[in-house]
């Protein structure tokens, strides 16, 4: 059984936003009067897959949640499953997003029986939701950032210390790819 979800996560204006100038400086009011006039912020979408068993997770930053990304997003991690040993998927959990309801997403399970959570219940998808607060406190808020660019580059890496390094209480202290004896070939892949 896999996990799948997406988090909606505010673009990053070039040079930093309030977060990393202060709410209030000068830097964040001229961010926010481009915002007003010109430029749109925007979000950026993380895409995710926590496999059930082992907390294996695999996460790619997309630029919407449409159906059509969401289903070539669900190949990619299913190819990078069945990569770590992770071959057959019995059962998808989502919840009730309009990416997951379409027709085209149904088609692309490949066999796979779909199961979507009852409404405003995050609750049932909680290993994904779990992954996304971890995503958000370790990654996402725990550095200054001052440029978009630098999320997607370091998603990767942030990927292979959560599923090589990083003890989850959950499975007796020890990282996800030991259950799959997976190990990455160097710290940076």
């Amino acid at each position: 059984m896999i996990h799948i979800d997406v988090k909606k996560v505010g673009r990053i204006p070039d040079g930093g936003g309030w977060r990393a100038h202060g709410r209030g400086s000068d830097q964040a009011k001229a961010v926010d009067r481009r915002k007003k006039k010109t430029e749109r912020g925007g979000y950026v979408y993380l895409h995710s897959v926590v496999d059930g068993y082992s907390r294996l997770a695999y996460s790619e930053a997309l630029p919407d949640e449409k159906a059509t990304t969401a289903i070539a997003f669900l190949h990619r991690a299913q190819a990078w499953l069945s990569a770590h040993g992770i071959t057959r998927i019995e059962r998808i959990v989502t919840d009730n997003g309009a990416c997951y309801r379409a027709e085209g997403f149904s088609r692309a399970l490949l066999g796979a029986r779909h199961q979507r959570t009852a409404p405003y219940t995050p609750r049932h998808n909680g290993k994904a939701e779990r992954y996304n607060r971890i995503l958000a406190e370790e990654f996402l808020y725990a550095r200054t950032w001052t440029s978009e660019a630098q999320h997607p580059r370091l998603l990767g890496l942030w990927n292979v210390h959560y599923n090589c390094h990083r003890p989850h209480t959950a499975i007796g202290s020890q990282p996800p790819a030991a259950r799959h004896g997976y190990q990455p070939a160097s710290p940076t892949s």
